[in-house]
């Protein structure tokens, strides 16, 4: 344990605390067991160590470690936990739980058997908490952690403060907030760096080689994630990237199932699996009609990248605008909305808006008479009347 203890103080003495995400804030701290789960790179252990840095002194009351840590290959978790409860433990941060075999039944047995101590843990976007071999939904309080929205990777390069923007304001008083925004900064300044490199906060490390160490990443997600939690067998992993090259170098897809399978040579079902797959691992996202169900069953009118960045990793020079347009919004909206596709238009959301995305000589013509609609459009700072800039979105959350 005490060489836990040392890689848990070098890292606590190395965490800034100057730039911290509105996220840390959403979490209510207060519970005894707190899950965090959010895709590769997505910032949750920085997010860890900040708020143990941010709230609690250095000493023998809090302790983080990774599950990944080889002091797990022969020592049980439950053990690890008793011994710094008895120390005088109160708070316990496990990062990467998903890397230990029998978290879930050992998370419930510290839960029960402590209840004097605090754990908060991290884990894969993929971590089903109710699928374990124990059953911690009765328990644990689970938060999604997203990637950086527009609005926070302004706030990281501009230092500026901006306030989170409700739908309903955004839509009713879109000139307003866009001038007074714009006052501060040039949003469209930075808009195509955010496309390209602004979603994973780790772009602060280097933007040079951010687009490489995604590629890693997304590699490490469907050779090791996806396996591991999904148990699928070494051998059809080429499958796996096979649907995900397929999907990516048309998107947004119009997913014909039976001529995917056709091409790519994996079965019906076996294709919806690994779709369903990919959209849990947040490489894909899904966007239904209304009339359909979400479930594994039902067929997405359309699929997309999760986000632009991924874009830029997997298309490169290929991409085109409208789908670059149609996924930052799609991606930054249905953070804390609901988007289905709109049969009308582009999108329908809440079930009460559609919208229509373009470019800036885009034009009504597209939403006439139909009520609530608004057109979103890019490369313009303020909009006017139903007309409203498409970086505005990214202030939603």
């Amino acid at each position: 344990m005490e060489a836990l203890i040392q890689r848990f103080t070098e890292k606590y003495a190395r965490t800034q605390v100057k730039t911290i995400r509105g996220f840390e804030k959403d979490i209510d701290w207060d519970n005894q067991l707190i899950g965090i789960k959010g895709a590769r790179g997505i910032g949750k252990t920085t997010l860890l160590l900040q708020h143990l840095k941010l709230h609690y002194p250095l000493n023998n009351s809090i302790l983080y470690t990774s599950l990944d840590h080889f002091y797990f290959i022969d020592n049980k978790l439950y053990d690890f936990a008793e011994l710094f409860h008895q120390r005088g433990g109160k708070l316990l941060a496990l990062d990467e739980v998903h890397r230990y075999p029998n978290w879930s039944v050992e998370l419930k047995n510290i839960y029960d058997d402590f209840p004097d101590l605090k754990i908060i843990f991290t884990g894969s976007s993929l971590l089903e908490i109710n699928k374990g071999k124990a059953d911690l939904s009765r328990r644990a309080v689970i938060y999604n952690m997203s990637g950086l929205s527009f609005r926070e990777f302004l706030e990281f390069e501009t230092k500026i403060n901006f306030p989170v923007i409700s739908l309903n304001d955004l839509l009713a008083d879109h000139r307003l907030i866009a001038a007074d925004i714009c006052s501060k900064i040039k949003p469209l300044s930075y808009f195509s760096d955010y496309l390209q490199f602004g979603y994973y906060p780790f772009y602060l490390e280097n933007k040079k080689t951010f687009l490489s160490k995604l590629e890693q990443s997304i590699h490490l997600m469907l050779d090791i994630d996806i396996p591991q939690y999904e148990q699928i067998q070494i051998s059809n992993i080429i499958l796996l990237k096979k649907l995900l090259q397929i999907i990516s170098g048309s998107v947004p897809f119009k997913p014909n199932y039976a001529a995917i399978s056709k091409r790519s040579g994996i079965s019906l079902n076996t294709m919806k699996s690994y779709v369903s797959y990919l959209s849990d691992a947040e490489l894909l996202l899904l966007l239904y009609s209304k009339s359909k169900s979400l479930s594994n069953m039902g067929k997405p009118e359309k699929i997309y990248l999760q986000n632009t960045n991924l874009m830029y990793a997997m298309i490169g020079s290929r991409i085109n605008i409208g789908n670059i347009r149609e996924t930052f919004f799609y991606n930054q909206v249905c953070n804390k909305h609901d988007v289905m596709s709109s049969p009308l238009s582009d999108f329908l959301v809440d079930g009460i808006y559609t919208f229509e995305i373009g470019g800036k000589s885009k034009k009504k013509k597209q939403v006439l008479g139909i009520k609530n609609a608004f057109i979103v459009k890019d490369d313009i700072e303020t909009g006017y009347d139903n007309v409203i800039p498409l970086w505005l979105f990214g202030f939603l959350y």
